[in-house]
């Protein structure tokens, strides 16, 4: 209860830009209906990874809010974002990276969602669990143990699996303060699939380790997902943050 709270108190403090006029117009090539993005960070990460784009979807003048993810249960995951988007004033783009895109996939069935983003991102469909969908395609994750229950990236491997286009002092920080995740969340079947009513635009990154470049197409072909490919690791929201901006502003010009 202590950890919503506090995903909570964050989610409301940075939904809204700093003006007294309310959230700000969209100008320029993002002049769109749409005039929030709500960000949701993958597994063992956390909400920091997207400053860069956070930086790039604000000089367009949208209203941008990072959620981050309690790790504690796949619920929680859920209703933090839900929160996030339940405090948008209008029309949302919901943009998910890796395990963010099942949370984005469950909780994007909001009225107020208009598009989504999938950012080397996993889409199940209703009725299916996460494991189920990557055992077609096995998912690179070099998992520590840290109880029965939860676990970690590797730090040995992290680099080299998950963001090999990232400096090694940024993916060394990464392990050390990666969020202990649990395993549970890759049992449990989605109730909802936002994909199946709303457009979606993802992101195929050729060079990943962790979801491979044949699982994000076959995921993003059966939800008819407009996929945008870029030579990069599983982290390309960080090694090409304009790349990541410029899906995202695909996805809000084409709320009308």
């Amino acid at each position: 209860m202590r950890r919503l709270l506090a995903s909570a108190l964050l989610v409301l403090s940075i939904s809204r830009p700093a003006s007294a006029d309310g959230p700000a117009k969209v100008v320029g090539s993002a002049n769109a209906a749409a005039t929030n993005v709500v960000l949701v960070h993958g597994g063992t990460t956390d909400g920091s990874g997207w400053k860069d784009v956070y930086h790039i979807l604000r000089a367009k003048g949208l209203a941008v809010t990072i959620v981050e993810l309690p790790h504690t249960s796949l619920e929680d995951d859920i209703a933090a974002t839900r929160l996030a988007v339940a405090v948008q004033r209008g029309p949302t783009v919901l943009v998910g990276h890796s395990y963010g895109g099942a949370v984005i996939t469950e909780a994007g069935v909001a009225p107020n969602v208009k598009a989504l983003v999938y950012v080397a991102a996993l889409q199940p469909d209703k009725g299916e669990s996460l494991a189920e969908i990557s055992s077609r395609f096995p998912m690179g994750m070099d998992m520590k143990m840290l109880d029965d229950k939860r676990f970690v990236p590797n730090p040995a491997s992290y680099h080299d699996m998950i963001g090999a286009d990232l400096p090694r002092d940024v993916t060394d920080f990464m392990a050390a303060s990666a969020k202990p995740m649990r395993v549970d969340t890759f049992q449990i079947r989605f109730q909802h699939a936002a994909w199946h009513d709303k457009p979606s635009f993802g992101i195929v990154t050729t060079e990943d380790k962790v979801l491979s470049p044949d699982f994000l197409r076959w995921m993003y072909q059966r939800t008819a997902t407009k996929v945008r490919e870029v030579k990069a690791s599983h982290m390309v929201y960080m090694s090409h943050p304009q790349v990541t901006a410029e899906v995202i502003l695909e996805a809000v010009s084409s709320v009308k």
